[in-house]
């Protein structure tokens, strides 16, 4: 599927304020520019192979294979990544981009933190300034992180508009860049906003499923049957999907954050329970209330934890060529402690969504079909939460 003018179907746009245009042109002019720049290029898979560690593992689950006694079930390790997430791929690629542009400064919404912490630290490598707006709550519940983004030298910003939570940070950061666009690139972190966000972040996202299609056929001389993923806006899904797109016999499933039930109003299930809208610049599926206004969104995991989905994973969704699941939060805590347990792989709360409906759906396959989990991210930064949600009382 080709996008056109900025659009995945009916899906995408630039739905921004006058003063934003400009700098969303410069922008995607930039972008095509140095995307197929041998210079450029060259850097950038520099420093994903000498800094991020990439490639990641491609990891055959064998007691999950075995007690599940289904499809043969691989996990891809971008966990091991530096600062432990997906979240490096794109960033390198956007501070990159955006030293290459002449700015000094960039800024950042995070959720869980994990996009936060990438962004300090590509500023940090490549010396420019760095600025990260968070939701309050998400500040409260990820402190380790806050941490972690101080300690590389970024100046955190905590929220308090609205829930506190992501949407919030996401509208703050926008806020920021309208008055600062001459020196300043907002490196946004999923694939959702005005075009070319949603594009920028797919391409450097990509690397994802570009190695599970070599790591796959190396190990196993063909395509997995299934490639699973978790889905807030969107990146970590899209990366993995991308190069499947066209091998129209492997299945594409997002696994949404249902929170406490997508027939609850605490759920951020936005393909299960939202509608066409406009929002962060963007026409895509959100939760929106009877009136077309935003609807508070609700989850575990603050990093799912956001009211709508990047505007390609909506035009997959309605084409018929990916399927979106909702995982609750109950679901995702229990695959959180059997991957911990089973693997000796504590996974991110965002990737245990993707772990919880691999435990369903691989006892249905065949022992000879493949199913792949992007296991998107580490869960030491949720283990004070879990512990916390578990009932059990412990000391950071």
């Amino acid at each position: 599927m080709k996008e056109k003018q900025g659009r995945f179907g009916e899906f995408g746009g630039q739905f921004i304020p006058e003063t934003l245009m400009n700098a969303v042109i410069e922008l995607e002019e930039a972008y095509h520019k140095y995307k197929g720049d041998p210079e450029f290029v060259a850097e950038l898979e520099d420093l994903l192979s000498n800094f991020a560690g990439r490639p990641s593992n491609l990891y055959y689950a064998k007691h999950m294979t075995e007690k599940l006694g289904g499809a043969k079930i691989y996990l891809k390790r971008e966990d091991l990544n530096h600062t432990g997430s997906h979240k490096i791929n794109n960033v390198l690629g956007q501070v990159l981009l955006a030293k290459k542009m002449g700015k000094t400064r960039v800024i950042a919404e995070t959720g869980a933190g994990q996009h936060g912490v990438a962004t300090a630290t590509a500023a940090a490598l490549m010396g420019l300034e760095c600025e990260i707006y968070m939701g309050k709550h998400d500040t409260d519940r990820q402190a380790l992180n806050v941490y972690r983004m101080e300690l590389l030298g970024a100046k955190v910003h905590s929220v308090t508009s609205g829930t506190m939570t992501l949407k919030d940070a996401v509208n703050e950061t926008f806020r920021e860049w309208t008055q600062r666009i001459d020196d300043t690139h907002y490196v946004l972190g999923s694939v959702m906003g005005p075009h070319p966000f949603p594009l920028i972040v797919r391409d450097f996202q990509a690397v994802i499923s570009k190695e599970i299609k070599e790591q796959v056929l190396e190990k196993e001389g063909r395509l997995p049957d299934a490639v699973l993923a978790c889905v807030g806006g969107g990146s970590n899904a899209m990366g993995a999907f991308y190069n499947f797109i066209e091998d129209k016999e492997v299945r594409l499933i997002g696994c949404e954050a249902a929170g406490r039930g997508v027939d609850t109003k605490d759920t951020a299930a936005t393909m299960a329970t939202g509608s066409v809208g406009i929002f962060h610049g963007m026409k895509s599926y959100f939760c929106q209330d009877e009136y077309g206004q935003i609807a508070p969104v609700y989850s575990i995991s603050a990093g799912l934890d956001y009211p709508g989905i990047g505007p390609e994973h909506a035009y997959l969704r309605d084409a018929g060529r990916a399927e979106y699941v909702p995982v609750t939060d109950d679901e995702a805590v229990e695959a959180f402690e059997y991957l911990s347990r089973i693997e000796g792989i504590i996974p991110a709360i965002e990737s245990a969504h993707a772990i919880s409906y691999a435990m369903k759906l691989a006892p249905t396959m065949g022992k000879d079909q493949i199913i792949v989990v992007n296991v998107s991210g580490r869960g030491d930064k949720d283990v004070a939460a879990i512990a916390r949600y578990k009932g059990v009382e412990i000391y950071e």
